[in-house]
């Protein structure tokens, strides 16, 4: 929402719009650019609004935070429903991860929680919130490797998170395709596929994947 749109009419919608709009401003121009008067302007609501709903700056950061990773941990959990993981392989899901990491846009919302996250190296207030995030992609990349039937799928959980934000935040910064995290999905797999089965093969991005610069992070944190 800009401020040219009509402002929210209920409590949660105005929340909402202020979330987005902090995501948006932190993704353009870093943390220090959030003020309360430029969220206002960017949300569509007035700056009584804004003080309303979040008394310090420390909240709106956090929740700011969360509520992404809650959104996508959601988007991402009914894609591996869908995708019906215990019926296809490991080299199928990393294929799967890569061809959903290169269509996702690095607009400024999706910018905003690597900022969100080096400022909680700075400020211990938001670690954590950061910490609920990291948890809350580990469990679901631990559901998806057991799903995946992947041998002690809790313990590879953080790696996994760690590879795909690391190749993420790569990509952000280079403007790369998806293929490497393809390829670093693979290597990993072939030390984790199930005793027994073969190595799975190395499989190419799918075509379209590359794509300008945001995640954060996978999109639900169960809030």
């Amino acid at each position: 929402m800009t401020a040219a749109e009509p402002g929210p009419d209920r409590p949660g919608d105005t929340r909402r719009c202020i979330i987005g709009a902090v995501l948006r401003i932190i993704g353009r121009d870093g943390v220090a650019a959030v003020t309360n008067r430029r969220i206002a302007k960017e949300a569509g609501v007035s700056l009584g609004s804004v003080t309303y709903h979040f008394a310090t700056q420390h909240d709106l950061l956090r929740e700011s935070l969360l509520r992404f990773v809650d959104e996508e941990t959601r988007r991402f959990t009914a894609l591996a429903d869908d995708s019906r993981l215990d019926r296809i392989g490991l080299a199928e899901a990393a294929a799967l991860v890569g061809q959903v990491a290169g269509g996702t846009e690095f607009d400024s919302e999706h910018i905003a929680p690597f900022e969100l996250y080096v400022q909680a190296g700075r400020d211990e207030r938001l670690r954590t919130a950061a910490a609920e995030c990291f948890a809350a992609y580990d469990r679901l990349a631990a559901r998806i490797l057991t799903a995946l039937g992947v041998a002690d799928a809790e313990r590879l959980a953080g790696t996994v998170v760690a590879l795909v934000a690391g190749q993420q935040l790569r990509r952000l910064a280079t403007g790369s395709s998806a293929a490497d995290l393809v390829d670093a999905l693979l290597l990993l797999a072939k030390g984790a596929a199930p005793s027994g089965t073969s190595a799975p093969p190395r499989t190419p991005a799918p075509s379209g994947t590359s794509v300008p610069p945001p995640p954060g992070p996978v999109s639900p944190a169960g809030r």
